[in-house]
């Protein structure tokens, strides 16, 4: 695992963002984990988030345009990571989507420079893919290339098929999708960790029943 897998897990689970119980998710689906990125919102675990995910950027030589991040989650990760590049002299536009279209001011439904060229899809998690799938058409209907996902949680499980949803987005749209951490390391995580350790069995056990 490198430092920042280590680091994100380690933040994740201090700002109760990675939470171990029993959870319904949006896909019907009962799980054993949660992780919410909101829990992330104060401001030295923005800086530390966004650490992780340009630390994930830079390891994987993930070359972009532009930034986007969709609603709600990817608004936030979206800016601080454009913040974060700012840092380093990158020009990198971000703009984001509107979960309603706005009929007075500039209109629309989305904000920011409209994305073209390459673009990086910014979001917290990728489970069935449902939600991607979502922004990835909204960049391609404007003329730009949803070329990279980046999220910070691949949960690892089944799209609408037997494959995992990241296998079914690159397969149909062609991407990258990719992860600063994975269901399989966290299973490692906790395994080597004894206050987590407990929490083993019903990851693998989810794993089996969903993952791919």
């Amino acid at each position: 695992m490198k430092d920042y897998q280590q680091s994100f897990l380690n933040l994740a689970i201090k700002a109760k963002a990675l939470q171990f119980g029993e959870f319904k998710l949006k896909s019907g689906r009962l799980s054993p984990y949660f992780f919410n990125a909101a829990n992330m919102l104060n401001g030295f675990n923005l800086y530390e988030l966004a650490k992780c995910y340009v630390d994930a950027i830079n390891d994987k030589n993930l070359d972009f345009d532009c930034i986007y991040g969709p609603a709600y989650k990817g608004i936030f990760i979206a800016s601080i990571i454009g913040a974060s590049l700012g840092k380093s002299d990158l020009d990198v536009p971000v703009s984001f989507n509107r979960k309603e279209e706005k009929d007075h001011g500039e209109g629309g439904d989305l904000v920011g420079q409209l994305p073209s060229g390459n673009v990086l899809i910014i979001d917290d998690v990728i489970s069935a893919g449902t939600a991607a799938r979502e922004s990835i058409e909204k960049i391609k209907s404007i003329g730009a290339n949803p070329k990279i996902m980046l999220v910070g949680l691949d949960r690892q499980e089944k799209g609408s098929s037997n494959i995992s949803a990241k296998a079914e987005l690159e397969n149909d749209f062609g991407l990258i999708v990719s992860s600063i951490v994975n269901l399989d390391l966290l299973i490692s995580f906790v395994s080597d960790d004894p206050n987590f350790k407990e929490f083993k069995s019903d990851l693998e056990e989810y794993r089996n029943n969903w993952g791919a």
